[in-house]
């Protein structure tokens, strides 16, 4: 017996495929966390979840925001816990990570100006791989904790660094990325 879902095209009748709405972060501080990203990435508050104004109550903040791209497109969501260890990335234990965000840039030079970015809003630099010819990259934790990578997109490295000796070359093999604490391969039998 296959304890498997069944593929739509093994269905005699329609489905409906879901479709990714946003991901979803928890916080034992949504405001603040929304804020980190939305000056990070340069994104946008939902209608109604914008800051209140100084002095007066937020209790959108105390709950659940929404973050857009400059076309209303939701990016990421904040949900407010009442407590969250941070992960403990790059170790397993206590607490490992259960998701990561992925950001890209096209070069090396707005790595760094990414890195003083991060940085300049609270992130803590968890692992610096910049000058790896293959996958430039730096792993992060945002102010609640959950890691991060800022990378280089593959294929297309650019190494221009202002006043830096940086290798040169171009990567394009997936196998460079980080690889997260190894884990063994889940039997789904």
């Amino acid at each position: 017996m296959r304890l498997a879902c069944l593929l739509p095209e093994e269905l005699d009748t329609p489905v409906a495929v879901p479709s990714l709405l946003h991901s979803v972060l928890d916080t034992t501080d949504a405001r603040g966390l929304a804020e980190f990203y939305r000056q990070l990435l340069e994104l946008r508050y939902r209608p109604g979840d914008e800051p209140p104004a100084a002095g007066s109550p937020d209790p959108a903040g105390q709950d659940w925001l929404v973050l857009t791209d400059s076309g209303g497109v939701r990016k990421l969501a904040f949900q407010q816990v009442a407590s969250l260890p941070a992960a403990s990335w790059p170790d397993a234990h206590p607490y490992p990570q259960q998701l990561h965000l992925d950001m890209t840039v096209p070069s090396v030079a707005d790595l760094d100006a990414a890195h003083e970015r991060a940085l300049t809003l609270g992130a803590r630099l968890l692992l610096d791989r910049s000058d790896d010819p293959q996958e430039p990259l730096r792993v992060y934790a945002d102010p609640a904790g959950h890691p991060f990578c800022i990378f280089v997109v593959l294929g297309s490295v650019s190494h221009s660094r202002p006043q830096s000796n940086a290798n040169t070359g171009t990567g394009s093999r997936v196998s460079s990325r980080i690889r997260w604490p190894p884990r063994p391969t889940p039997s789904w039998d």
